[in-house]
């Protein structure tokens, strides 16, 4: 009734097929998840470049402020030591 010969060969052939399919759609993910993960690697860089400008910034101020009121500074800088040693001691 069936000819085993001709299913087996359209079974072969519906694998090959599917198989085809698979790794084209497993290459398309690919490439879409590489240029994905290079826009946000890009992303990254910029954002880490702009931080290292704004700390650069920041360090050049706080260098100002503490050459302008070196008793000042020195005075808050012992005042948070004292801070942070009593809390260290509560735990």
């Amino acid at each position: 009734m069936f000819d085993r010969d001709a299913l087996m060969d359209e079974l072969q052939a519906l694998k090959t097929d599917v198989s085809r399919v698979l790794h084209a759609a497993a290459d398309s993910v690919v490439d879409s998840s590489k240029s994905r993960a290079e826009a946000l690697g890009d992303q990254i860089k910029t954002a880490l470049s702009d931080l290292g400008e704004t700390l650069s910034q920041d360090e050049s101020e706080l260098s100002r402020l503490i050459a302008n009121r070196p008793i000042a500074s020195l005075a808050s800088a012992f005042a948070l030591g004292v801070a942070v040693g009593v809390l260290m001691r509560r735990h």
